[in-house]
C-alpha cells in the first residue's frame, strides 16, 4: 500500500513538488514517522508495566509513581507532534548528509539520529546563520505545515554559488511570509521563522539576570516563551529535576493567547501566571481607584513595613515562670526568656517558630535541672504546662496575613511605628474604612506577609500527625507484644529481636501525609518575566523570593511602561537589589507595518525621546485610516466581510461586546497580543502626559496589518 505524500502543494507551487526536490525529504519523514511510532508503542507497553507492577513499600510507591507521571508526561508530548515536529532542513557545505531540525530529537532503533532537536547546538546554525555567516551551510529549508501535511516550503541560499538540486530558492522568504498570515486567537510557537537575533538571546547564558529590551513585535515574548522551553532542556538543573521554570504573565488574555505555544513545543514543566495568580486574595482583587495609593502601596518603604509590624508581635515575656517537671523545677526570668526569643533562626517564618521555642526552652529548663531522661523528653513535659503554653501564644500569637495588613490600614499609630518615613497624608491615604476589601495594590503586601508568617495551619497540623504518630505507636506496642507473646517457633524469632525491627518496620509506615505547599510559592530555578517594565518594588520582591538564585529572564519596554520608567534598566533593577544583569536588545519589528510604525512612533517619542522604536521589517500599502466613532460597526462588518480568517481588537471602548473574531479590550490589556485589525476608539481620550501616550503607542501597535483611528 502507498503511503500518502507528506506534501500537498497548491498548483501555483507544483515545482516545488518535482521528485528530486522532495523525495529525500518523503524518505526522511517516513522514517521520523516510524520510529515515533515505534517510540510510542514501547514507552505505552513501559507505562501498562509499571501500573501493574507491584510495589514493596511506600517508598516504592512513590518512585513508582513518578515514574509513571514522568512516562504519561512524555506519552502525552510524542502523541502531539507527528509528522510536523520536522521544522527545517540545513545543507552542509562539504557536501555532508542533510540535517533535520525538529521540536524534540528523533532516533531510530538503531540509534541514528533522524531529527536533532532544536535546542541542541547541532542545530544552532538553523536558526543563526545569514549569508554574511554561514556558519558551514550551503542552504536551509524551512516547512509550513497544516493538518499534519507540508503546505509550502522555502529554500534559502546562504553562499553565492549555484543553486543545488533539491532546492527551489524563493525570493520571499519564511519569515515575511508567516508574518503576513492572518492572526488566530492563540499564538503558535515560531521556530521555523525564529531570526537570529531572537535565536541568540534564547540560547544566552542563565548565569545572570538577563533583560530582554525591545520595542513593539520586537517577538519579546517569543523569545520569553522559547527561552524557557530550552532552558528546560539546556540547564542540568532543569534536566535533573531540581526546579521548574516559572513564566510571569501581564494578564488573563495574554495567558490565554500563549497557551499553546510550549504544550508545542514539547514542554510541559514550565508553570505559566500572573501576578494576582501568586496570592490567593487575587481572584476577587478588584483596581486600585486612588492612582496615589496604588503608587505608595508599590514602594519599597510598604515591604519594609512588614518586618517590624511582625517584630512587635515576638516580643519575649519578662515575667518569670516557674517549670515543674518530674526531676524537678527552673525558672524562666526575664533574661532567659530573651535568650530563647532571641535563639530563633531569623530566616525562620514567624507561624512556624514556636516549635524553635519550645526546643531553647527544653534546653534553658534541662539546664536547672540536675537530672534528667534527656531534651526531648523535657520538651514533652513542657508541653504539658498549660501556663507555659498560654504565656507562648500570648507573646508568639499565630499570625494571618490578612488580619495583620488589614490593621496597618485600620489602625494609623500601628502603620505609623512600622513605617515611620511615611508622612501624615500618606498614613491617611492608607487608612480605609473597610481593609480587608483587597485589590491588586495589595496582593505584593499579602505575599510579602504570608512568606514572612508561613501558615498558621501548620503547628497545628504538626500536633495531630503527632497525636497520630504517638496512636499507631502505641497500636503497634499493642501489636508486636502480642506477636511476641504469641511466638511458638523453636528459634522464638521475635523474642529475640525484641520487637525492635519489626517495630521499627512499621512506624516507618505510619508517617501522616502533611498536605504539599502552594504550587506556586517557589523556589523556581528560572523565571521568566513578560512586560517586566510594569513591575513596581512591591511586584519585584514577590518575583525575587520565588527565585533566590537569581536566575532571571526579564522582558520589556520601557517606552510601554503604563506610568513611566524614567531610569536605565540597570538603575532601576538596582534599586530592587539585582544589581549584576546582562541586556539584549532587539530592534527589529516583525509584526507592525512601517505605515503604522511611522504614525505611532511621533506618539511615544513627543513624551519619551529616547524611546525604543524599532525598525519595521515589511509595509502594506495600507494606510492608517481615520474616522467617525459612530462608523465602528461599519469598519467591523465590512472588515469582517472581507477577511474569513483573522481577528480584530477594539480599543478604547469598553461597552464593545468581545465576540470570536473581535475582542474589546483596554490598552493595559492589549499588552502583549497582536490582531490584523485593530480599531482605536477615541485616543485622546485614552489620557494626558506620558500616561496617555505610552496608551495609545500600545494600542496602535497590535497591529499587524491594519489600523483604524476613530475619534
Amino acid at each position: 500500500m502507498t503511503q500518502e505524500s507528506a506534501f500537498d502543494l497548491t498548483a501555483e507551487r507544483a515545482h516545488k513538488a518535482a521528485p528530486e526536490r522532495i523525495a529525500a525529504d518523503e524518505t526522511r519523514f517516513r522514517a521520523i514517522a516510524d520510529a515515533l511510532d515505534a517510540d510510542i508503542a514501547a514507552l505505552e507497553a513501559h507505562l501498562d508495566d509499571a501500573l501493574t507492577r507491584r510495589t514493596g513499600d511506600a517508598q516504592g510507591r512513590v518512585e513508582r509513581e513518578a515514574h509513571v507521571d514522568h512516562a504519561r508526561r512524555r506519552l502525552r508530548s510524542l502523541r502531539g507532534i507527528r509528522r510536523d515536529v520536522v521544522l527545517g532542513r540545513m545543507l552542509p557545505a562539504d557536501g555532508g548528509e542533510a540535517v533535520y531540525v525538529g521540536r524534540q530529537g528523533v532516533r531510530d532503533a538503531a540509534g541514528r539520529v533522524l531529527l536533532v532537536d532544536w535546542r541542541s547546538p547541532a542545530a544552532e546554525p538553523f536558526f543563526s546563520a545569514t549569508r554574511s555567516r554561514p556558519h558551514g551551510l550551503v542552504s536551509r529549508r524551512r516547512y509550513r505545515w497544516a493538518g499534519g501535511r507540508v503546505r509550502d516550503y522555502w529554500d534559502e541560499s546562504l553562499t553565492d554559488g549555484p543553486e543545488r538540486a533539491g532546492e527551489s530558492l524563493d525570493e520571499e522568504s519564511a519569515l515575511l511570509t508567516a508574518l503576513a498570515r492572518a492572526r488566530s486567537p492563540r499564538m503558535q510557537d515560531v521556530l521555523t521563522t525564529l531570526a537570529a537575533d531572537q535565536d541568540a538571546i534564547i540560547r544566552a547564558g542563565a548565569a545572570r539576570p538577563l533583560v530582554v529590551d525591545g520595542g513593539p513585535g520586537t517577538g519579546k515574548t517569543v523569545v520569553a516563551l522559547h527561552r524557557a522551553a530550552y532552558l528546560l532542556h539546556h540547564d542540568p538543573r532543569l534536566r535533573e529535576g531540581r526546579g521548574e521554570v516559572l513564566v510571569v504573565g501581564p494578564h488573563r488574555p495574554y495567558l490565554h493567547y500563549v497557551a499553546d505555544v510550549l504544550p508545542h513545543l514539547g514542554e510541559d514543566g514550565v508553570r505559566t501566571c500572573t501576578l494576582a495568580d501568586l496570592v490567593p486574595e487575587g481572584a476577587a482583587a478588584g483596581a486600585e481607584a486612588d492612582p496615589a495609593v496604588a503608587a505608595l502601596k508599590g514602594r519599597q518603604v510598604m515591604v519594609e513595613a512588614i518586618e517590624p509590624a511582625v517584630a512587635l508581635y515576638e516580643e519575649p515575656p519578662t515575667a518569670p515562670h516557674e517549670a515543674r517537671t518530674p526531676w524537678g523545677s527552673a525558672i524562666v526570668d526575664a533574661g532567659l526568656w530573651a535568650e530563647v526569643f532571641g535563639a530563633v533562626d531569623p530566616g525562620t517564618p514567624h507561624n512556624l517558630a514556636r516549635e524553635e521555642l519550645r526546643e531553647e526552652l527544653a534546653e534553658v529548663v534541662a539546664a536547672q535541672l540536675e537530672e534528667h531522661p534527656g531534651i526531648d523528653a523535657v520538651r514533652e513535659e513542657l508541653r504539658r504546662d498549660e501556663e507555659l503554653e498560654r504565656i507562648l501564644r500570648r507573646a508568639w500569637p499565630l499570625l494571618t496575613a490578612t488580619d495583620l495588613l488589614g490593621d496597618l490600614y485600620e489602625v494609623p499609630a500601628y502603620l505609623r511605628r512600622c513605617a515611620p518615613s511615611l508622612g501624615e497624608e500618606q498614613v491617611r491615604l492608607l487608612q480605609r474604612v473597610r481593609p480587608r476589601e483587597w485589590t491588586v495594590s495589595d496582593l505584593p503586601l499579602l505575599d510579602a506577609l504570608r512568606h514572612r508568617l508561613g501558615d498558621p495551619g501548620a503547628e497545628e497540623r504538626r500536633r495531630r500527625v503527632r497525636a497520630a504518630q504517638r496512636e499507631t505507636v502505641e497500636e503497634i506496642d499493642l501489636l508486636v507484644e502480642d506477636l511476641i507473646a504469641s511466638d511458638s517457633s523453636a528459634m522464638q524469632e521475635m523474642s529475640m529481636l525484641r520487637g525492635d525491627d519489626l517495630r521499627h518496620a512499621l512506624e516507618d509506615r505510619a508517617t501522616v501525609p502533611v498536605p504539599p505547599p502552594d504550587a506556586l510559592a517557589g523556589p523556581f530555578a528560572h523565571v521568566v518575566v513578560d512586560e517586566a517594565q510594569e513591575l513596581d518594588d512591591a511586584q519585584w520582591a514577590m518575583i525575587l523570593r520565588r527565585c533566590p538564585s537569581r536566575r532571571l529572564t526579564l522582558v520589556g519596554d520601557r517606552a510601554q511602561a503604563a506610568h513611566g520608567f524614567a531610569e536605565s534598566w540597570e538603575r532601576r533593577l538596582a534599586r530592587v537589589g539585582l544589581e549584576r544583569i546582562d541586556r539584549a536588545t532587539l530592534t527589529l519589528n516583525y509584526r507592525t507595518p512601517r505605515e503604522i510604525m511611522e504614525e505611532a512612533a511621533p506618539v511615544i517619542r513627543a513624551a519619551l525621546p529616547d524611546a525604543n522604536v524599532p525598525t519595521s521589517l515589511r509595509t502594506t500599502g495600507t494606510p492608517v485610516r481615520r474616522g467617525r466613532v459612530e462608523e465602528l460597526q461599519e469598519v467591523l462588518a465590512a472588515w469582517l466581510a472581507a477577511h474569513e480568517e483573522g481577528t480584530a481588537a477594539v480599543i478604547g471602548d469598553g461597552t464593545h461586546p468581545s465576540g470570536p473574531r473581535v475582542r474589546s479590550l483596554t490598552p493595559a490589556l492589549a499588552k502583549g497580543l497582536e490582531f490584523d485589525l485593530v480599531v482605536l476608539m477615541a485616543p485622546e481620550a485614552l489620557g494626558e502626559g506620558l500616561e496617555g501616550a505610552v496608551a495609545r503607542y500600545v494600542a496602535m501597535t497590535r497591529a499587524t496589518a491594519e489600523l483604524v483611528m476613530l475619534a
